[in-house]
């Protein structure tokens, strides 16, 4: 029997849960062409949340299409420019030829080698040399919308991992170059969403950057408990198993929430059950998890400085006045500089949440290793 709950991987169809105004939002962007910034810690659904309004909003309107891009391993233009270019043409082509037919029409100042698959759908990548494109990356960055035109296509190009342009060289002066083309295209818009939450708040947040008010600014919150409680036990009794509300609410209390963690404390407690849950059947199978990521929680806790792993300290011990004097001698915090070094430093490590100045753990599972056998 294929276990009910999904995490680490695209939550499709009955895995899929709640969202729903958030998902009625974006597929109304997307039929409109309103750019959307998705903004939201690590792992709390946002490529499920994409995946999902893909789904509906092209089943909607068949002159729709959805470019995927993950900008998770580059680390360059070059690398950029490519993967921009060989999924959009794969996104507006229903066969090869077709792919191959656009980049010979579309492209004239910059002439890509074209590599065909070794596969059954002979699927092709593209080769640039970088040389012409960093002369010409023009038509790179207009070919969606040029094709869009060209085919009456309305496309959509979602971009994962957007943050890593700050990587690039000149990330600012390339971050420009994107935002002079992109804004001014008429049958494309852009849905960019990202893993590191505090850098895209500073690409999209910020008034000094290029990509300030590009689009519909979308922050994930957690899902709510009742809508976790109903999902936990549909997908058990779908299952021929069984679990009372409180055992639900328990996994709930217990991931904080978390959608990653949620799913997969339901799916170990799940895979527990014979027929009924127990509370303590709940405990193990969250033991079970810590235990599993311990030897990651020890490598991340000796990577920071005594500073920090006081200021963890004081925060699991529900010290609300973390500056005061009391505090900072109790927890050996240093000072109030120290302090601010630290939870700078605990945010951009995605330690740390900070949300309208509260702070808040981002890995629930973590703060219950550091607070049961770390600090003990």
């Amino acid at each position: 029997m294929n276990t009910p709950f999904v995490f680490g991987k695209i939550a499709r169809s009955e895995n899929f849960t709640d969202r729903e105004k958030e998902t009625t939002l974006l597929v109304s962007n997307f039929n409109s062409l309103i750019n959307t910034i998705i903004i939201s810690p690590r792992r709390w659904g946002k490529s499920s949340l994409v995946a999902k309004a893909t789904e509906i909003a092209t089943a909607q309107n068949d002159k729709l299409r959805i470019c995927k891009i993950d900008l998770f391993n580059v680390r360059n233009e070059e690398h950029f420019y490519e993967l921009l270019a060989q999924n959009v043409l794969k996104a507006t082509s229903s066969k090869w030829e077709e792919a191959v037919d656009s980049a010979k029409k579309f492209f004239s100042r910059i002439v890509p080698k074209i590599v065909l698959g070794g596969d059954m759908q002979n699927e092709i990548s593209l080769d640039f040399d970088w040389a012409e494109i960093k002369k010409n990356p023009d038509e790179i960055l207009d070919l969606a919308e040029h094709i869009a035109a060209e085919k009456g296509f309305r496309i959509v190009i979602c971009v994962d991992e957007f943050q890593n342009i700050a990587e690039f060289d000149a990330p600012e002066y390339f971050q420009k170059r994107l935002r002079s083309h992109w804004q001014q295209h008429q049958r494309v818009s852009y849905c960019l969403y990202g893993s590191k939450r505090h850098m895209m708040l500073d690409v999209f947040t910020n008034s000094s950057m290029p990509f300030y008010k590009f689009g519909d600014l979308l922050f994930l919150e957690k899902i709510d408990t009742p809508s976790w409680i109903l999902f936990i036990s549909e997908q058990f009794a779908n299952t021929g198993k069984s679990i009372a509300k409180e055992q639900s609410e328990l996994i709930v209390h217990l991931a904080d929430n978390h959608p990653y963690y949620v799913q997969q404390l339901a799916q170990q407690t799940w895979l527990r059950t014979t027929d009924r849950c127990s509370e303590a059947i709940v405990y193990q199978a969250h033991t079970s998890i810590i235990e599993q990521l311990s030897l990651l929680f020890v490598t991340i806790t000796e990577s920071l400085t005594n500073n920090q792993i006081n200021f963890l300290k004081a925060m699991i011990a529900g010290e609300s006045a973390l500056s005061s004097a009391g505090t900072i001698a109790k927890y050996r915090l240093g000072s109030s500089a120290n302090i601010t070094r630290s939870r700078k430093s605990l945010i951009e490590k995605d330690i740390l949440d900070n949300r309208a100045g509260e702070l808040s753990f981002q890995d629930p599972m973590y703060r219950s290793w550091l607070q049961h056998s770390y600090f003990i």
